[in-house]
Order: C-alpha cells, then sequence, then structure tokens
C-alpha cells in the first residue's frame, strides 16, 4: 500500500502534547499497576498495600496484621502487574515497528507467525512431559518455537532473493496456518493424561498473567528495556522507510538489513514475551494505532514510547478484568483483550471507512 509521512517536522504544540502525555501516562501506569495490586477476588486495603511494599523496599520484615497481606502482594500481584506492563509495553513497541516496516497498519506482533511456532514449543513440551528445564520448561519450549518459527520465515523469504515486506508476510502468515495445525493435532491425539494438559496449554494459548514470579521478571524486563532505545535509535530510518525502498536507499539507507535486523529484534522480544505470558492479541495492533490517532503523526520517535505506555496501562486493566469478572476464577486475558479490541477495531473502521485502517487523521498515514 502507498506509504506517506506526513509532519516530518512537528511543530512546537504537537511537540509539548507528546512530552506532556508521556509523565501523565507514567502516573496512570503507577495507578493502573496499584489498583491490579488492592483489587481481585480477595482485595487488598490499600494502606496496607503501602506498608506492605515499603516494608519489603527498605528490606524490613513485614509484621502484625499486614503478615496476611504480605504474600498476595509481593508474591503475587506485584510480579502479576509488573509483567502485565512489561508485556504490554514490549507488544505495543513491537506492534509499532512491524506496522512500519510492513507498511501494513494491521500487522501485529505475531504477524510472523512468532505465537504459533511458540504454541508448537509449548505443546510439545507439555504433552511430552519434558522436566529437563524445571519450572521454566514451558517457557524454553516457547522461546524455542517462536525462534524455529521466525527462522523458517526467514528462510523462506530469503529462497525468493531477498526479504522484502511482502515476502516476509505472505511466510509469517503461511507459517502461522501451519503452526496452527500443527498445535490443534498435537492437542488432540497427544494427551493421555484426561485432557488436564490440553486445558493447561490451551489457557495458556489464550494468554494470562498467572504464571508471573519474580525470576521470569528479569529476561523480559532486560529484553524490553533494551529494545526501546534500539528501536528509537531506528526510529529515522523508519520513518524513511515509509516513503519507499527506493527513496529510503536514496536516501544513504540499506533497506534489506535495516528491515532483517529490525524483524530479528523484534522476534525475539515477541518470542519472549510469548513464552511468559501466552498469545495476547490485539495490544501490538491497537496501541499504535490509538497512538498515531491520538498524536496525528507516524513519526516513530514520538509513537514508540507513548504505544509503549498505552500498551501498559491497557493490559494492566484487561488483566483486572480477566480476574473478577468471574472471581473466584479466572479468564485468559487473551479473551478480554480481544474482546476488548475487535468492537473498538471495527468502530474505526466504521467511523473513518477506508482511512480508519491508517489509524491516522491529517497527520500522518502509513
Amino acid at each position: 500500500m502507498a506509504a506517506a509521512v506526513a509532519d516530518p517536522v512537528p511543530s512546537g504544540p504537537e511537540r509539548l502534547m507528546t512530552r506532556g502525555l508521556v509523565p501523565l501516562l507514567v502516573v496512570l501506569v503507577v495507578a493502573s499497576a496499584g489498583a491490579g495490586i488492592a483489587l481481585g477476588s480477595f482485595q487488598v486495603p490499600v494502606d496496607a498495600v503501602l506498608r506492605v511494599l515499603s516494608a519489603h523496599l527498605r528490606g524490613e520484615e513485614v509484621t502484625g496484621t499486614d503478615l496476611r497481606y504480605d504474600a498476595i502482594v509481593w508474591q503475587i500481584r506485584l510480579p502479576r502487574v509488573l509483567l502485565g506492563a512489561l508485556v504490554g509495553a514490549g507488544l505495543a513497541m513491537v506492534g509499532t515497528v512491524l506496522q512500519t516496516l510492513l507498511r501494513n497498519p494491521l500487522a501485529d506482533p505475531f504477524v510472523l507467525g512468532t505465537s504459533y511456532g511458540a504454541g508448537v514449543g509449548a505443546v510439545t513440551v507439555t504433552l511430552a512431559g519434558s522436566a529437563l528445564a524445571g519450572v521454566y520448561t514451558l517457557s524454553a519450549g516457547a522461546f524455542a518455537g517462536a525462534l524455529a518459527a521466525t527462522a523458517v520465515v526467514f528462510g523462506v523469504a530469503r529462497a525468493h532473493r531477498g526479504t522484502g515486506a511482502g515476502r516476509l508476510l505472505l511466510a509469517g502468515v503461511a507459517v502461522s496456518f501451519v503452526g496452527q495445525a500443527v498445535t490443534n493435532v498435537l492437542v488432540m491425539v497427544g494427551d493421555d493424561s484426561g485432557g488436564q494438559a490440553a486445558r493447561s496449554v490451551l489457557f495458556w494459548l489464550m494468554g494470562g498473567l498467572g504464571g508471573a514470579r519474580w525470576t521470569s521478571l528479569t529476561v523480559i524486563a532486560a529484553a524490553t528495556f533494551c529494545a526501546l532505545p534500539l528501536f528509537l535509535l531506528r526510529a529515522r530510518a523508519l520513518d524513511a522507510l515509509l516513503l519507499g525502498e527506493q527513496t529510503a536507499a536514496s536516501l544513504g539507507l540499506r533497506p534489506t538489513r535495516l528491515r532483517t535486523e529490525l524483524f530479528v529484534v523484534t522476534s525475539l522480544l515477541t518470542g519472549a514475551l510469548v513464552a511468559v505470558s501466552g498469545a495476547i492479541g490485539f495490544v501490538g495492533l491497537m496501541m499504535p494505532l490509538f497512538t498515531r490517532l491520538l498524536l496525528r503523526t507516524a513519526e516513530n520517535a514520538r509513537v514508540l514510547p507513548v504505544a509503549a505506555l498505552l500498551g501498559a496501562v491497557f493490559l494492566l486493566w484487561a488483566d483486572l478484568a480477566a480476574r473478577m469478572v468471574i472471581a473466584p476464577a479466572e479468564l485468559p486475558v487473551g479473551v478480554v483483550t480481544a474482546l476488548c479490541g475487535g468492537p473498538v477495531f471495527l468502530w474505526l473502521l466504521i467511523r473513518r471507512g477506508g482511512s480508519a485502517a491508517t489509524g491516522l487523521g491529517g497527520g500522518g498515514a502509513l
């Protein structure tokens, strides 16, 4: 599809809007995390949350009546909300970059088949009952599957002498279908535990943050915080790609090398996120669209941080809804994001017609 970058030099008020949005969204992320810790099937008073957190941060022992809240706040809910914020931010960043690289506003972090590759890996190790990686077996299998799917996509694209956006997109769609089929077959014929393993895998495939642990946060945090500055360093090159490969090449860029580099990074980040949270859809699709509508620009240096913060807020509240709607039972958070994202996306299509797909008004287009 045609690509254009309007508003290459945003006006002063528009830049001030972005600068004002970032601290506001940071506050909103903190407030959303606080709500995620305090609320749930068992509610914890806000003052108790603050006392427990303060005691742990100061290295003191939790005593008195706060002992009954300690495990819930520190061991269960705080790792969960931190994971939710990191996964939401990571998926939104990956979605922003992929939509630019593919010049397709409908692209999301799973467009290259990464999620279904992760599903195949997770199903394989779960049904095989492997304990080689201990408690990390599911995550390790999912990550390996995600990397394998990405390698297949690049291999297919390169077989046709290039890694252009169209080839990668079509190869990703093909790998997604194959991965989904393989996953379904494995779940149907490979479970000999009375359906328990299949239910566990299916819940994971629908996405969830229930497996959050302090030990799982380190890798996710490192991957997310390393990816953001890398994406920002490539922001101007990404903007140039929107003008087309020939124009980008005339500006001194190497489109194939840039696209390969960023696809590898986005695939690694997506694989790490999916390995812990499962396949959570619509965050990477919707947050970049909302951000471009809000900022009225496609300039990646401005879109990336705002989209990341919006993704964190959105996933925190989606997870809270997943925990409370049918409490004490829990919905997969991927179901909640799909229920939210689907109608909103249809509303955008109806409201803005053909231009809705870009998620932009007069400020820019993909």
